[in-house]
């Protein structure tokens, strides 16, 4: 390379280096390899999310970081980790344990980030797209494992699982199913019948896959509950009955047809009688056990909780001379409230709520942004009540991600809107 061409790389760089935009691009790449990598792989996730923050660095905003900590959709996340450090030191577990469970909650911090830097970001909805196909991807690669499970990138995998676990894959397919439907709905509405027919193919392709490969009970839970809210705000009444009954033809279809669907259901009325006659450790008895046990817990530390990485101690105790589904120990009672109100109590079980209601409500109204942001609340709260999903990484990830960037679509956009209208009324 001549001195001429190093010289002119040099002032490129130079001035990518000392350019804003760059960086701010820079980190949307960042989101962007956080999305794409989630369905896939959580180490990636850890690197991208470390370099996502590593890039807002070079041209920091502290002062309005701070000054948007003042709105309680970026200040209750960060609540809820200050409480979990705080409760370090009240905790009845060692230190090494209260540390471990100090972990889950640190992504939280990621959510007021997301939410400063997505407001000033353009590119928020590239990170989306990108998600969606990611999970296209998976879906497809599901079909393949589901036929040659040699393919799959894991040992041991789950039918139809190439990756991860058959919950994790199941949230994240129902979640795009779902908020698909809005702007399948659009384009009907706008007649871009095309578009339209490739968004419902892609929809309904993640929700066969759920039907005939794999689908978690959680999901077949929560996706009824999520498409009720979708019709009550999208809807006339007359097109809610009419996909009700075809719901019902279909899924009556569905069960006929899906040995998987079939399967899955039976399994929750099998599981609790093996439970309740045998007191076999089974997935729904493990569960009725770990909520008794735990509102117990609770009881005997209301108001603060037994502190950060006190549930597997909590369980070990009560598992001395048990047998059977009461002899099991976990650190994590399956469900999000409990293992909130566990080690912080009411204090932390009201900043919990208190979140997940400020970012409902953050969601109000129309548009993409909106509709997402408010698919991903609905589904932590109802997938929350069968398992710590707020907690647990995957399905964590999922509602920093679409809570942070979502709502920095969201507030940004009323930002803009309110700076036109005042702008208006200063006008003669």
């Amino acid at each position: 390379m001549s001195a001429t061409a190093r010289e002119s790389a040099g002032a490129l760089l130079w001035r990518l280096w000392r350019d804003r935009a760059a960086w701010s691009a820079t980190s949307d790449i960042f989101a962007v390899m956080i999305a794409a990598s989630l369905p896939w792989s959580t180490s990636l996730v850890a690197i991208f999310a470390a370099a996502f923050l590593v890039s807002l660095l070079r041209f920091p905003d502290f002062m309005g970081l701070l000054r948007s900590l003042k709105c309680p959709v970026c200040v209750l996340p960060a609540a809820l980790f200050a409480l979990a450090a705080i409760g370090t030191l009240w905790s009845i577990a060692p230190w090494s344990e209260r540390l471990y469970a100090l972990g889950p909650a640190t992504k939280l911090l990621m959510l007021p980030v997301m939410l400063f830097h997505f407001e000033r970001s353009a590119r928020g909805a590239k990170v989306f797209i990108v998600f969606l196909a990611s999970c296209a991807l998976l879906m497809t690669f599901s079909w393949i494992v589901a036929f040659d499970p040699k393919l799959a990138l894991k040992s041991g995998a789950e039918y139809g699982v190439p990756v991860k676990n058959y919950i994790d894959q199941s949230q994240e397919f129902a979640l795009c199913a779902v908020a698909l439907a809005y702007p399948i709905v659009t384009l009907l509405r706008t007649k871009k019948f095309r578009l339209a027919a490739l968004l419902m193919a892609l929809a309904l392709g993640f929700v066969v896959n759920m039907l005939f490969v794999s689908v978690s009970r959680t999901a077949l839970v929560t996706i009824p509950g999520m498409l009720a809210v979708f019709a009550l705000l999208h809807l006339k009444w007359r097109n809610i009955v009419i996909i009700a009954c075809a719901t019902v033809v279909l899924g009556g279809l569905a069960w006929a047809t899906s040995p998987q669907l079939r399967w899955t259901t039976e399994t929750f009325f099998r599981d609790y009688q093996l439970y309740k006659q045998q007191n076999i450790p089974t997935s729904i008895g493990l569960r009725l056990v770990f909520w008794e046990k735990s509102l117990r817990f609770i009881s005997e530390a209301p108001l603060f909780g037994h502190g950060t990485g006190s549930i597997r101690g909590l369980f070990e105790e009560a598992s001395v001379n048990q047998f059977g589904a009461e002899a099991e120990v976990v650190a994590n009672p399956h469900n999000q409230t409990l293992n909130v109100a566990i080690q912080w109590g009411a204090v932390g079980t009201v900043v919990l709520y208190a979140m997940w209601l400020v970012h409902l409500l953050l969601f109000r109204g129309d548009g993409l942004a909106t509709w997402i942001g408010l698919m991903v609340v609905v589904q932590n709260i109802f997938t929350s009540l069968f398992n710590s999903h707020l907690s647990d990484f995957n399905e964590g990830w999922m509602y920093v991600l679409g809570v942070g960037i979502a709502g920095g679509m969201v507030l940004g956009s009323r930002s803009r809107e309110a700076a036109v209208a005042a702008r208006d009324r200063t006008q003669p």
